[in-house]
């Protein structure tokens, strides 16, 4: 098989914002180290604007220095969130950069809203104890992604490889040395040799078929870790959006009810207070913590009783409440949540100025990822580093969320961690060692015949999956969506999860006969689609077996056999047998919290990178 080698120094897989936030962090390492002949290879499988960072629309969160919030508070309220799961020296390392990552955005173009005195707006969040949402109307991810992709687009020493589907990861003694790739528009097999690699590649949510997330969000990145041998965290904490359009799963985010939205059941009446969430607050007046500003997991629990006492509205799917916006004004729609405002005419058929919006959960974002430190280097099930490997976004487990992310934590969080991974990997990379890839791959360097010939089998692997096959790859990816939503939504219980995972079982079995029928280089959506099948039934079984395991309800996790929370926060650990099966094991929080830092994780050395 023909494959084209190339060199980089450090490889990051994922154009979203975490991705191009590495990227440029590498550049400016590389550069600051005088190395003007050093790449960085940005790899994504769309042109990056397409990336799902794009769908973001409240905001990030940072505290505004000078107000009357502060750090502490900001750690205090993301560490509730995360029930017991968060790490505290990882929360204070993103929650400490904050607010010096936004204005630095600022600086390069993101037009954050500002107050009438000039002060960058904020709003309110579910679970933040005061208004810290940094906005840019409700089109936050959009003008986030333009501004990071714009900036990159003045360093030539980006190299980007848009439309490149990455296969697996490359590995030799025990480090991460490359990827390969195929490019879809020229029909080649790309094998890309660096010092390290930085996966940036997303959630997995969009297993689910009521989903907020686009159709490239399928956990490409953990399946590869997996495959690669390493452990997954907490997969199972997966956070289920309260307020989303029926039937497209469209998000109209929390930024609504921070701004004075309520949630109406199909009497009119407001009903959060009657599960928890109480007491009720003035309409237009929403005060932290309470009623429609409570955690997204316990806005999702109260729909999922409301709807099971008959107080949502019938649909064609499923049960609806309303979304309540009229008290608002037009004026104050069109210039505060112009997006959410048109998503509702075109999609639902609404005007928000004049109507109730309909709205019920979908899947939204996955807590569960590779674990890695507060600064994005990959550790395994040991909490020692792994060699070459770092990531950063909703792929990776640093800590941050906890089980249980408080809405805006994550968009800041691909700024800072992103950044600090890049760095890092430059570093372990030799930022200020000459020549491309020289971190211990250069061109024609040791060890290159080897991870060429590695990623040839690879590739050849993959390759072989076109022009055979039996098993509809669309009924695979239906009865997958439907399972999900089925048994591993809001609430779970054994016997749910025990039918899952025969299902997912099923459906794994069934999926080595899936068919591809295109048997084309170039632009095969067949195949790439096929490849996509697979992670997400891979990471699925993950989230399946851990929710299993973990005989307790947490944060995102609510077990009805299991109401109660041990008394030890545990992590749980996924990892792929050779023959397929998945292992599940756990460890203490406080445990893998403690290694990391012993290891070099925060604090350690990298703390101001």
């Amino acid at each position: 098989m023909t494959v084209r080698v190339e060199h980089a120094d450090v490889i990051v897989v994922g154009g979203g914002a975490a991705g191009l936030s590495a990227a440029l962090a590498a550049v400016e390492s590389f550069a600051a180290a005088g190395r003007d002949d050093a790449v960085v290879a940005l790899v994504s499988k769309v042109y990056p604007m397409r990336s799902h960072t794009v769908a973001a629309e409240g905001g990030a969160a940072g505290v505004v220095p000078g107000g009357d919030d502060t750090l502490d508070q900001h750690v205090a309220d993301t560490l509730a969130g995360g029930a017991g799961l968060a790490h505290e020296a990882a929360v204070r390392y993103v929650v400490e950069r904050a607010p010096a990552e936004l204005a630095r955005l600022e600086r390069l173009g993101m037009p954050w809203s500002r107050t009438a005195e000039g002060r960058p707006a904020v709003r309110r969040f579910g679970g933040m104890s005061r208004p810290r949402t940094w906005f840019a109307a409700d089109k936050t991810g959009f003008h986030l992604l333009h501004t990071l992709f714009q900036t990159s687009l003045r360093h030539e020493a980006i190299r980007r490889y848009d439309e490149h589907v990455t296969l697996d990861l490359l590995r030799a003694d025990g480090e991460f040395r490359g990827v390969v790739c195929h490019d879809q528009r020229r029909g080649e097999r790309v094998v890309l040799l660096g010092g390290a690699v930085v996966l940036a590649t997303g959630g997995y949510a969009r297993a689910w078929a009521t989903s907020t997330n686009a159709g490239i969000v399928t956990g490409d990145g953990l399946a590869m870790a997996l495959r690669a041998g390493l452990a997954l965290r907490d997969l199972e904490m997966v956070q289920v959006h309260p307020t989303c359009l029926p039937g497209s799963g469209i998000l109209i985010t929390e930024a609504v009810r921070g701004e004075g939205g309520v949630l109406l059941d199909a009497d009119g009446e407001r009903y959060l207070a009657d599960y928890g969430l109480g007491p009720v607050t003035p309409v237009g007046a929403p005060e932290p913590r309470r009623m429609e500003l409570g955690p997204r997991d316990k806005l999702s629990q109260a729909f999922w009783h409301a709807d099971r006492d008959g107080r949502t509205v019938p649909t064609r799917d499923g049960g609806v409440v309303h979304l309540d916006l009229r008290h608002l004004g037009k004026a104050f729609l069109d210039e505060r949540l112009p997006l959410v405002t048109g998503l509702a005419r075109r999609f639902a058929g609404v005007d928000p100025a004049h109507e109730l919006v309909p709205v019920r959960p979908a899947a939204h974002y996955t807590m569960g990822g590779v674990p890695t430190t507060a600064q994005g280097a990959v550790v395994d099930g040991q909490g020692a580093r792994v060699a070459g490997l770092f990531a950063a976004g909703e792929c990776a487990s640093t800590g941050l969320h906890g089980a249980n992310r408080l809405g805006s934590n994550s968009l800041v969080e691909t700024l800072v961690v992103g950044r600090a991974a890049g760095q890092a990997a430059a570093r372990a990379a030799g930022v200020g060692a000459a020549g491309s890839g020289a971190g211990a791959v250069g061109a024609g360097g040791v060890g290159e015949a080897a991870l060429v010939d590695q990623a040839r089998g690879l590739a050849e692997r993959w390759l072989a999956m076109r022009g055979r096959g039996g098993e509809s790859p669309a009924a695979l990816r239906r009865e997958l969506g439907a399972v999900l939503d089925a048994d591993v939504g809001v609430y779970r219980d054994a016997d749910g999860l025990a039918r899952a995972a025969a299902a997912l079982d099923g459906l794994h079995e069934r999926y080595q006969d899936v068919r591809v029928a295109d048997t084309s280089d170039v632009l095969n959506t067949d195949w790439t689609q096929a490849i996509e099948l697979g992670a997400m039934l891979a990471v699925a079984r993950g989230v399946v077996a851990a929710a299993i395991a973990r005989t307790e309800s947490r944060g995102a996790h609510q077990r009805l056999d299991h109401p109660q929370s041990d008394d030890v926060a545990r992590h749980s650990l996924v990892t792929l047998g050779a023959d397929g099966a998945v292992d599940v094991r756990f460890e203490a929080a406080d445990t893998a919290a403690q290694a990391l830092a012993a290891g070099g994780g925060v604090g350690q050395g990298e703390a101001g990178a």
